[in-house]
């Protein structure tokens, strides 16, 4: 089957909260505990979710699209402020900048497959107010490195971890390195409800903020029915308690998950060792990463091509909407000076394109890796073929020997 490795873990746990939920009969996240059969299964997931990752303050939500919605509006960014953002990464990372009436800008990867932090700088402008760093494909960025230039530029700092739940970065878990922070519960990710999502921060005003947002306005403090005390014009992006049933399980088995996939990532690198023709991705911190795949970057995108075809795959590039270049809600569109009126704008001064293969780098990289799943299976990543959590030793070994053979016959 498809799906992210909490998907192969699902189990009597998330039956049980689920029931719990059903037979109390309270399906609405806000109640009193103990009174109707109320839960309360999404603030004890929060509350899980806070002490796993070790920051002050979360909100669960229904999406990580709705994550990093709330994020943005968190830090009050809308009409011609920029927000930088890597070429390659799902395209919910640029349209929930796009939802906000900001400006995304196009950054390069570089061959960890996440935002390059040497080519930040020169896309910083006056109108640029954050960076949203993607953690790409379980892989931690140069988050250290990419902190230090938002403090020197005083930029805002998203961290858009949908698809790293769990990884670190030099001892602290992605997620508290940023002013705010967005994950996923979505199917393909590293711990699922089928969907969902959580905004994390340290910051009070952000939470109070993002919190609003998610909830028509209200306050933090909100567990039933409220008139009055709203902090912020919001949507409904708020959780269920079925979905939260479901999150709080999974939370729970995070660090066996990422245990067991970092170990069936190294059992099938070292069955590979070296290839011809190909190295594997840089990974930014080996013993934090969530270790969900294993990606292999070949000499020529000729290679990756034909590997590909053998092992019935494609190249990332390939990958749909987690590359620019597939993005077509996007490409040759124009924000920025007179694209939406006929007069020089003074909120939006800066004229921005939107076409194929205007990322040279983040092109050439894309097209010759190559995704062996591990723990997500997915072919909207490029994952169609490999292992996933549950595989056996023997099933490794098939993999790693057709893999091998593949390379050999380039």
């Amino acid at each position: 089957m498809a799906g992210g490795p909490g998907s192969y873990v699902l189990g009597e746990e998330e039956k049980k909260e689920l029931l719990d939920v059903i037979e109390g009969g309270a399906l609405f996240r806000y109640g009193v505990p103990g009174i109707d059969g109320f839960k309360h299964k999404v603030a004890s997931f929060e509350e899980e979710m806070k002490k796993t990752i070790g920051i002050k303050h979360v909100v669960a939500t229904s999406s990580g699209t709705g994550s990093l919605l709330c994020c943005l509006a968190a830090l009050g960014i809308g009409a011609g402020d920029e927000v930088i953002v890597p070429g390659y990464t799902f395209i919910a990372s640029i349209s929930s900048v796009i939802l906000s009436n900001a400006i995304p800008v196009l950054a390069e990867v570089d061959d960890s497959l996440t935002i390059d932090p040497k080519k930040i700088e020169e896309l910083i402008t006056p109108q640029t107010r954050a960076i949203m760093p993607v953690h790409m494909l379980g892989n931690p960025c140069d988050i250290k490195a990419i902190m230090e230039i938002a403090k020197r530029h005083r930029l805002f700092v998203i961290e858009d971890c949908c698809q790293a739940f769990g990884a670190s970065y030099q001892g602290h878990r992605l997620g508290t390195f940023g002013d705010i922070s967005a994950f996923s519960l979505h199917v393909f990710k590293t711990i699922t409800a089928g969907d969902g999502g959580a905004v994390a921060t340290n910051d009070d005003m952000l939470y109070e903020r993002a919190f609003g947002f998610h909830d028509q306005g209200h306050k933090p403090s909100r567990m039933g029915v409220e008139v009055g005390n709203r902090s912020i014009v919001g949507m409904n992006l708020r959780m269920n308690e079925l979905t939260g049933a479901v999150s709080l399980a999974q939370i729970r088995k995070l660090d066996m998950i990422l245990d067991k996939l970092r170990e069936k990532k190294t059992k099938l690198k070292n069955m590979l060792g070296v290839l011809p023709h190909a190295s594997y991705r840089k990974i930014n911190d080996v013993k934090g990463e969530c270790g969900t795949l294993l990606t292999l970057l070949f000499d020529s995108s000729e290679y990756a091509e034909k590997f590909s075809e053998a092992i019935g795959s494609k190249p990332l590039a390939y990958s749909g909407w987690h590359v620019y270049n597939n993005m077509e809600q996007v490409l040759n569109k124009v924000t920025g000076a007179k694209a939406n009126c006929p007069y020089e704008c003074p909120r939006f001064p800066v004229k921005r394109e939107y076409k194929k293969h205007m990322l040279p780098q983040t092109d050439e990289i894309v097209g010759r890796a190559v995704n062996i799943s591990i723990g997500v299976v997915d072919k909207g990543v490029g994952a169609a073929y490999g292992i996933n959590i549950n595989s056996s030793d023997e099933e490794i070994k098939q993999v790693a020997d057709k893999i091998k053979e593949a390379a050999a016959s380039l």
